[in-house]
């Protein structure tokens, strides 16, 4: 007792450790294997990867390496991987591009600025960039909606939405919120017919956080230009990597955002974090090895979670995102139960044994709102307000989803008592 209160955190740790966590595609922990190669890399490969002694030379092999395997993890060439801070910064990275690219080659009196494509489903790291650049007016700008039948952006909408100016179209490969996986390959067969009756030539990006790891993602079944890699959505390090096609043949732009020493071949300058790239390319080797066991584990593990969501709670459960008419990844699932208090928001407080959220974890500490991403696939707002996102790992068990039906069933009882007042003290858990 005297060490909780003088190490509060102490409580938090222990709290934790009895907890299930239910919030993969928040962040996911270092896989064993990654830590090691972490640490291993930290200790024996400390070298400046610039410089040319041994030390050096241990150093860039490590970086050599991990480019190779981050490469194969997407079946493309090592030479088109640039390693990043992470997915916030590769994405800034492909929009500034885009922007200098079109006015230093392809602007006219006619068109001085780019028109960019993006759905109404894309991360923020995505939706804000481009709209603090159209703001600016570095960009125009195009938000396509998604269908409500199925949860994707309809390609015939995306090719609806061309202009003579259009460079770029964005359009994440798996929905983070829902999990549902979206055209991505249909909408760049589609460009391809479009821009061969017109000329000219559209870039087209994928945000791939949410399903590397999950699902298999190969660049050439794809066709895309760009594709953003974040390791910590994949048992990694919180860093992350840019796949852009033909780089070295200057095939798709990159223009540098950051200038200095040179590294990256002159994408990326800044003296490479090794240790954390290593880890990077670990964790990318294991996708490569294992990607088969984890995908049907975790889709053995959510399916019998919305079976006992379906047993317990009845028609009470309202599933956001589960279409016949498109796929998943295989760890996600949103829901909402029916219920005047039972908000995700509230439900998240009550809980007492389960870390999960009502949505992006970049949103999960703000006032409860309905998610713009279920809003824009059709969920009602009442239903919406009402979400809960559970994401469910490589470890997770059967075991871990019979506690948290245990914990939700517990909470909905709870808030159900409540009546019409809908009061409740929100204490620890009030972040998860």
């Amino acid at each position: 007792r005297s060490h909780v209160r003088e190490y509060p955190f102490l409580y938090v740790y222990h709290w934790m450790e009895q907890s299930v966590y239910l919030d993969y595609n928040a962040t996911t922990p270092l896989a064993s294997e990654v830590l090691d190669t972490v640490v291993a890399t930290l200790r024996d490969a400390w070298g400046n990867p610039s410089s040319s002694h041994h030390a050096g030379l241990k150093a860039r092999k490590c970086i050599i390496e991990a480019r190779a395997s981050v490469a194969m993890m997407i079946n493309a060439s090592p030479q088109d991987i640039v390693f990043t801070s992470g997915g916030t910064e590769s994405n800034n990275l492909i929009f500034t591009s885009i922007a200098a690219y079109f006015k230093e080659v392809v602007a006219s009196k006619d068109h001085v600025i780019p028109h960019v494509i993006i759905t109404a489903l894309e991360h923020d790291s995505v939706a804000l960039t481009a709209r603090a650049m159209a703001g600016k007016g570095l960009i125009e700008l195009t938000e396509v909606g998604a269908a409500s039948d199925s949860g994707t952006v309809p390609v015939q909408c995306v090719l609806a939405a061309l202009r003579p100016n259009t460079s770029l179209v964005s359009i994440m490969l798996a929905n983070n919120e829902t999990g549902v996986i979206q055209p991505v390959g249909e909408v760049v067969e589609g460009l391809k017919k479009s821009v061969g009756e017109k000329g000219g030539r559209i870039f087209v990006h994928t945000d791939a956080a949410q399903a590397l790891g999950k699902i298999p993602v190969d660049v050439e079944a794809l066709g895309v230009d760009y594709v953003t890699i974040v390791g910590h959505k994949f048992y990694g390090p919180r860093n992350g990597a840019l796949y852009v096609r033909g780089l070295e043949q200057k095939g798709t732009p990159l223009y540098p955002v950051f200038h200095g020493g040179g590294q990256e071949r002159g994408f990326r300058s800044g003296t490479e974090n090794t240790g954390m790239v290593a880890g990077l390319g670990k964790a990318a080797d294991l996708i490569v090895h294992n990607l088969p066991l984890h995908q049907a584990h975790m889709a053995g593990v959510r399916d019998y979670l919305e079976h006992q969501l379906e047993k317990t709670f009845g028609d009470r459960v309202h599933f956001n995102g589960r279409f016949s008419t498109s796929k998943r990844i295989p760890n996600t699932s949103n829901f909402s139960l029916l219920g005047r208090n039972l908000k995700g928001n509230l439900i998240l407080s009550t809980l007492e044994h389960t870390l999960a959220s009502v949505g992006a974890a970049c949103h999960s500490h703000t006032e409860a709102r309905p998610s713009p991403v279920l809003l824009a696939i059709g969920v009602p707002p009442h239903i919406a307000l009402n979400a809960l996102r559970v994401s469910v790992g490589r470890e997770t068990s059967i075991e871990d989803i019979d506690s948290f039906i245990k914990d939700l069933t517990n909470a909905v009882q709870k808030l159900d008592s409540l009546g019409e007042s809908g009061s409740i003290s929100i204490g620890l858990s009030q972040n998860h």
